[in-house]
């Protein structure tokens, strides 16, 4: 499930972006990409799958039940990924408001959250914010 970022085409930034992008996504342990547009949160590219990611009882949206089961499990996963992708933009606002709150001179370059079983890194553009979902290595 990739969606292609809305860059201008034939330019050579964009199209080395999502090269980098692509190279990141095939990296080992590596589960998804995200890219969310920085004033709005919308969701720009991903790549990989969050299925994996997203237990389904955490959930409160469901797939209605005339749904076939294929197409189920890909509008879960896009539901899962519009939910994640929330989520991360309401974190970030709230870390940018936190930063903003200690200096108003300064701002967030980069935030990491791990848990037991993934790490997620959010690296903010001023056009963009980059999520790289993985599995988080064993110690």
């Amino acid at each position: 499930m990739a969606q292609s970022l809305p860059l201008g085409t034939g330019s050579n930034s964009s199209d080395q972006f999502i090269e980098s992008l692509d190279r990141l996504s095939k990296k080992t342990g590596v589960l998804a990409t995200i890219v969310l547009d920085r004033t709005s949160g919308a969701i720009l590219n991903t790549s990989g799958t969050l299925s994996s990611i997203r237990s389904t009882s955490g959930s409160s949206q469901s797939v209605p039940a005339a749904v076939p089961d294929d197409a189920s499990s890909g509008l879960k996963d896009q539901n899962g990924v519009e939910e994640l992708a929330r989520m991360v933009w309401n974190y970030m606002n709230a870390t940018k408001d936190l930063v903003q709150g200690l200096d108003e001179q300064d701002e967030v370059k980069l935030l990491r959250l791990r848990t037991k079983k993934y790490e997620l890194v959010i690296v903010p553009d001023s056009k963009y914010l980059l999520v790289v979902i993985h599995e988080t290595p064993s110690a």
